[in-house]
């Protein structure tokens, strides 16, 4: 059976209390590899390996940095097919989303970064007749910690170390222990494009013993963290305290508002995919559709429709639409979601129902389910699910839309569909969200701010915002004759 080894100073290495997690392939529920089950100790000796690579990698030129980042980038591209069949496996997403959006997303994040750095400018600031120059240096933190989840395993996982490493500093990195291969496998791949040992350290286990540990290092300067929001509030609790920087992408509620003047058909097509996308396990997945009473009905038969044509079965087949869900436990979470909708009201228009595909029985498959609802305040509309569910109310007025956007914990992104201006202008002021797509949705441009609001995160990542984070500004301050 496979072994998913810890990436400390270049090297794979087993976890020094000798434990092991299994792995299991959500597809047919099997376990197929081992996790070794990393602790403090283990972050303690990836921390060793970082702090030694610190000076040279910190002091390393920009060119050179971004060298190296390109190749990992163009390796990444090349291993194209095999990392996207793993993170298909290890995941339980198709192959096909694997294919168009993890693993190019994922050589995206390192050629990106690789090229931002090399244009993140310091400033300077002359105070005309006292003789003054000041200008900011910003300089790389040190050890930094970096901890993805497991809806998108490579692609989020590369978000946070990218900026890190193009910022000079030296990374302790752990993936989520349900979905770990693409992460290991990403060590082999830093070695072959000649990133220096102990620059990037990854450390497999659970979040309470390996996660905890990196938050808990007192010598660890920042946290980039993208997860729960119940896990972010405890990181921020441990961090804080100790004065670290922190970076964390948290849950998400996020709504879709439908106008009867949208572009009918473009977004019943795009919303079929922004409800279910990757099994719903986005956190931007719009989850809260709400649509103007006006073409609600038709909206309501023509979407259920197309949800039933979704087709749920092995990730390997290239018809497949909707995969296996990441978990055992994950799929029951999910299903007591439906059933609670269900007990509050809600009524199941499509799906709801467990899957057994074909020669893959125990695999966690779950039909795309749509709900409708009629109060916004009912817990399957306020908290978070994460999964194949999405619910579907009418409303009337512009304001009373808005007033259901907002009032969830949530503040992550938002959709908009309309095509008048005014309103585009007004409802994107006034939605309570980091992001606002309008007449789109995941439509990404990495130069731009991540990030969410109240009990979505804390922070920005994407662009310079990245390389802020993972910097410290220092003012120096010349006085001359």
């Amino acid at each position: 059976m496979e072994k998913i080894l810890n990436f400390i100073d270049g090297t794979y290495c087993e976890s020094q209390s000798g434990k092991w997690l299994d792995n299991y392939n959500p597809s047919n529920g099997a376990v197929y590899s081992q996790i070794t089950r990393s602790n403090a100790s283990d972050v303690d000796r990836a921390y060793t390996a970082a702090k030694a690579a610190f000076p040279t990698w910190s002091n390393t030129t920009l060119e050179e940095r971004s060298r190296i980042m390109l190749k990992i980038s163009n390796l990444l591209e090349d291993r194209l097919l095999s990392l996207a069949e793993a993170e298909a496996k290890d995941n339980g997403k198709p192959l096909s989303l694997a294919l168009a959006v993890d693993i190019p997303r994922a050589a995206s994040n390192f050629r990106f970064f690789a090229n931002a750095i090399t244009q993140f400018s310091s400033e300077s600031h002359e105070s005309v007749g006292l003789q003054t120059m000041n200008f900011t240096l910003r300089q790389p933190l040190g050890v930094v910690g970096c901890i993805s989840p497991w809806n998108l395993p490579l692609y989020l996982f590369t978000w946070k170390i990218a900026p890190a490493l193009a910022s000079g500093n030296t990374v302790i990195a752990k993936p989520s222990e349900v979905t770990p291969m693409t992460a290991y496998l990403l060590g082999e791949i830093c070695n072959e494009a000649g990133l220096p040992k102990g620059v990037l350290n990854i450390v497999q286990g659970t979040g309470p013993e390996a996660g905890q540990a990196i938050v808990a290092h007192p010598e660890v300067k920042a946290i980039s963290f993208t997860g729960g929001t119940e896990t972010g509030a405890h990181i921020a609790r441990t961090a804080a305290p100790m004065f670290k920087k922190l970076s964390l992408e948290l849950g998400g509620k996020n709504p879709n508002l439908i106008f009867a003047d949208c572009e009918y058909d473009k977004m019943l097509a795009v919303t079929v995919r922004s409800s279910f996308a990757n099994q719903g396990q986005i956190c931007l997945c719009g989850s809260r559709i709400f649509v103007e009473r006006s073409i609600y009905d038709k909206f309501k038969s023509d979407f259920v429709v197309k949800v039933k044509q979704l087709k749920v079965g092995d990730p390997f087949e290239a018809k497949t639409n909707v995969g296996a869900l990441v978990s055992k436990s994950h799929m029951k979470k999910v299903q007591g979601y439906i059933a609670l909708a269900q007990e509050e009201g809600g009524i199941v228009l499509c799906g709801g129902d467990e899957v057994k595909v074909k020669g893959l029985e125990e695999g966690y498959y779950l039909e795309p389910t749509v709900i409708e609802i009629e109060d916004d305040q009912c817990r399957v509309n306020q908290e978070e699910i994460f999964g194949p569910v999405v619910t579907i109310m009418p409303f009337d007025t512009e304001t009373e839309v808005l007033q259901m956007a907002n009032s969830v914990k949530y503040g992550l992104s938002a959709t908009l569909w309309t095509s008048n201006i005014d309103r585009t202008m007004r409802l994107s002021k006034e939605l309570e969200a980091g992001i606002v797509w309008v007449n789109t949705w995941l439509n990404r441009d990495l130069r731009t701010p991540f990030g969410g609001m109240k009990a979505s995160g804390v922070g920005r990542e994407g662009g310079f915002e990245a390389l802020r984070f993972f910097t410290e500004a220092k003012n120096v301050c010349i006085r001359y004759e």
